[in-house]
């Protein structure tokens, strides 16, 4: 779960730091507050998108860090992701400069999608924009699929890389339906390439062995005269390096009868003067060696030449040169025995439509007996949000032909008004429904879900009264088997909160920054009295503001 928040130096937020309970942590506070904020930051540590200007006026950095606990499953999903945990915690640290964007796991740098793919098995974030993806049947089945997770098993994985390879087989089929004409000039061009390439049969590492000896042969007048004059310097023009190295030695040795000391460097020098004459030897030996015929010139420069076409046209390397081939040959092969390879292609099509086939029967057959199931959980959690009439429907439907999901559509159908049809969740229910259809679709998969954290923003946009106090008890209900931290205007919801923190806005010398802090004793009463209340919170309010509070706390205590 979410143990900690900190956030530094974002948009109006100076610094805040927040610990949060295990159970319902509701936010609330004035309008303008900065209550967005709090929600946008866990999703920039958590590798979304954000604006640059977001970083705090004057400041050169913004910071948000992320502390969670996780279980001993979340562990070791996490370590097979290669994302070590040595203390049972997940640090989660994203700093934000004008020019990139640092992003940390535990210390280590970590790209963004390492970090979604980790937050995915942490948290579960439902805005208010995600209520909209209701209104697309990808949604529908995605939902269905993962209240279906554990029946479905690996059939998903298996249908989508049978999908995959049926796709490249057709698109084989495709690409290969030549006339005849074209491809028996397809044949005679491939053969054309092969014998090109082992004509001239490029050996492993020749071009940087070939461009080496050009190298050096085309530069041989300019090698020949310097060694010359090396050879000149240090062995035969006189006096060279070999005579001085000699006479200085004759004098050091003369010298050291004086001084004992001067015999080491006697000694030195002696070494030195056996590494000249041994340099003059190898010296003398390569110059002998040494070949610089035009001919060989000639032959590097042509050879290379015909390494590098070869290589320009079919790989810089000789693996890439062999692949090459070989795929050449492959279709050679195809070409030559057309009629065969057809064949051997259809079967192969065959064979793969009828396992596709057979996995997406087995996906059909689960996803209608879950279909069954879970569209009852739903009704049950929508009646228990004040759909007090609703007839709600997951209809699985046949397609036309496969798709990487399978050969069904999803489809959430909805009335909620006696005597009406059931119809598409868009035409059916409006913005302030799909927010409670998404609460209860979010409580009915929270019972299987693994997710430990569910965070809700704003989710009660549109709704009051007794509607709003049904969405209060569902979220307490949620609240029981995950963490759940919600941003919430309704003191229904903030009445039911095990930890309640008041966001709110400040302004010392000039500047304006958003700060959070937990209620204690009276102050959650207080807080539901003003929204309660509004601009005036009398004494009603202020006990209103209580019973309320304590009519939650009994609720809570008899569920």
């Amino acid at each position: 779960m979410l143990v900690n928040l900190h956030v530094k130096n974002l948009a109006i937020i100076d610094e805040i730091e927040v610990d949060f309970s295990d159970k319902l942590n509701v936010l609330t506070g004035e309008t303008g507050a900065g209550k967005s904020i709090i929600i946008d930051s866990i999703n920039l540590a958590l590798g979304g998108k954000i604006a640059r200007d977001m970083i705090r006026r004057g400041e050169d950095y913004a910071l948000v860090e992320l502390v969670f606990t996780v279980d001993a499953e979340q562990k070791h999903a996490l370590e097979e992701m290669g994302i070590l945990v040595p203390e049972d915690e997940l640090l989660i640290s994203r700093k934000l400069t004008p020019s990139r964007s640092i992003n940390r796991i535990n210390g280590e740098g970590a790209t963004l999608a390492a970090i979604r793919q980790a937050a995915s098995l942490l948290l579960d974030i439902h805005g208010q924009n995600e209520q909209q993806s209701l209104l697309h049947k990808a949604k529908h089945m995605e939902i269905l699929d993962s209240y279906a997770r554990e029946a479905l098993g690996q059939l998903p994985e298996e249908l989508a890389e049978s999908y995959r390879r049926y796709q490249r087989l057709l698109e084989d089929r495709q690409q290969e339906a030549l006339p005849e004409e074209e491809r028996l000039r397809e044949i005679s061009f491939i053969e054309y390439e092969l014998e090109e390439i082992q004509s001239v049969g490029v050996k492993e590492g020749e071009e940087e062995r070939l461009s080496e000896e050009y190298r050096r042969l085309s530069n041989a007048a300019q090698i020949a005269q310097g060694l010359g004059e090396v050879y000149a310097m240090t062995g035969q023009a006189s006096p060279n390096v070999a005579e001085q190295l000699d006479h200085s030695l004759r004098i050091l040795h003369r010298l050291s009868e004086y001084d004992e000391l001067l015999a080491g460097l006697a000694s030195q020098l002696s070494e030195l003067d056996d590494l000249v004459a041994d340099f003059n030897r190898e010296l003398r030996s390569y110059m002998e060696d040494f070949d610089a015929e035009d001919d060989r010139l000639v032959q590097v420069e042509q050879r290379l030449e015909q390494v590098r076409r070869i290589q320009a046209k079919y790989g810089n390397t000789t693996d890439q040169i062999r692949d090459y081939a070989r795929g050449l040959q492959e279709k050679l092969e195809r070409y030559q025995q057309y009629e065969e390879y057809q064949r051997r292609l259809e079967e192969e099509i065959q064979a793969t439509r009828e396992q596709l086939q057979g996995l997406a029967d087995q996906i059909t057959q689960i996803r209608q007996q879950k279909a069954a199931v879970l569209q009852e959980e739903i009704i049950k959690a929508l009646q228990d949000l004040n759909f007090l009439q609703v007839q709600f429907e997951i209809a699985v439907r046949p397609l036309e032909e496969f798709n990487i999901h399978g050969k069904d559509e999803v489809e959430f159908m909805l009335s909620v008004n006696p005597g009406e049809e059931k119809k598409p969740m868009g035409q059916a229910a409006s913005g302030g429904e799909l927010s409670r259809i998404m609460l209860a679709v979010k409580a009915v998969l929270a019972r299987h879900d693994a997710v430990p954290t569910l965070i809700f923003d704003e989710i009660d946009v549109g709704i009051s009264g007794r509607t709003a106090q049904r969405v209060a008890e569902k979220m307490a209900h949620i609240a029981r088997l995950h963490q759940v931290i919600c941003i919430s205007h309704l003191a229904q919801i903030a009445a039911m909160a095990d930890a309640h923190y008041l966001i709110e806005k400040r302004e010392e010398e000039e500047r304006t920054s958003t700060q959070i802090r937990l209620l204690r004793g009276e102050e959650p009463v207080q807080e539901l009295a003003r929204i309660l209340g509004g601009a005036q919170i009398t004494r009603a309010v202020t006990e209103s503001a209580r019973e309320m509070k304590n009519l939650a706390d009994e609720w809570k205590n008899q569920y």
